[in-house]
C-alpha cells in the first residue's frame, strides 16, 4: 500500500510539472529602450522630447528590433548601436554636436569599416530605419550578428539621412545624430 502511495505521489508531481503553463519556460532575452530627439541646445545637454521606444529581443534570425517611434522626418535613416551608454551632446572643434557622447559605431573587432548589418565591419551597423509620411517608424528589423547581451552599456542612434554602408562618405553619409536612447 505504501509503495502504491509513493508511485501515486510521484505521478501527481510529474503531472503538475507537465501541466505548468509555458510562461515558466525560459524566454528570449529582451530589452526596451526609450528614444529621445537630440537638440543643439547645450542647456539641455542636447536632449529633447521622448519619441518612442525600441525593443530588442534575441531570436533565431538574430537580434529582433521592434521600433515604435514618431516625430521623425519621413524617409530612410542611418541606424546604429554606438559605443557608449550616453546621448548627450558635446563640443568638438569649437562646435556643439548633438549625441557626441555616444561615441562611434560599435566596433569591438576594430575593423574600422562600415560594411552594413550583414558585412564584417562595424558590429553596430543596423538595417536602415524607414519612417512613413506621418513621421512614424513602426517596423521589425533584424541584425543577425547581434544579441541583446552585446547591447549592454551602449546607445542606439538614429541619423538624419540614409546610410550607404560605405566608408565614403565617412560613416556611410548618415549625417547628423537626431535621436538616441541609452541601453543599460
Amino acid at each position: 500500500m505504501k509503495r502504491n502511495a509513493k508511485w501515486l505521489k510521484k505521478l501527481i508531481m510529474v503531472s503538475i510539472v507537465l501541466a505548468m503553463p509555458h510562461s515558466f519556460a525560459a524566454e528570449n532575452p529582451s530589452k526596451t529602450v526609450e528614444v529621445f530627439l537630440l537638440t543643439q541646445d547645450a542647456k539641455t545637454h542636447g536632449m529633447g522630447e521622448k519619441i518612442g521606444t525600441i525593443t530588442f529581443t534575441d531570436s533565431a534570425q538574430g537580434l529582433e528590433i521592434k521600433t515604435q517611434l514618431s516625430k521623425l522626418a519621413p524617409g530612410q535613416h542611418g541606424f546604429h548601436v554606438h559605443e557608449n551608454p550616453k546621448c548627450e551632446g558635446a563640443e568638438k572643434d569649437g562646435k556643439w554636436q548633438a549625441g557626441l557622447a555616444a561615441g562611434g559605431h560599435l566596433d569591438p573587432a576594430h575593423t574600422g569599416h562600415h560594411l552594413g548589418p550583414n558585412g564584417q565591419g562595424h558590429l553596430g551597423d543596423l538595417p536602415l530605419l524607414t519612417v512613413d509620411d506621418k513621421g512614424q517608424a513602426n517596423e521589425t528589423l533584424f541584425a543577425k550578428r547581434l544579441k541583446v547581451a552585446d547591447l549592454k552599456d551602449r546607445s542606439i542612434m538614429i541619423h538624419k539621412g540614409a546610410d550607404n554602408y560605405s566608408d565614403v562618405p565617412p560613416m556611410g553619409g548618415g549625417g547628423d545624430r537626431i535621436a538616441c536612447g541609452t541601453i543599460s
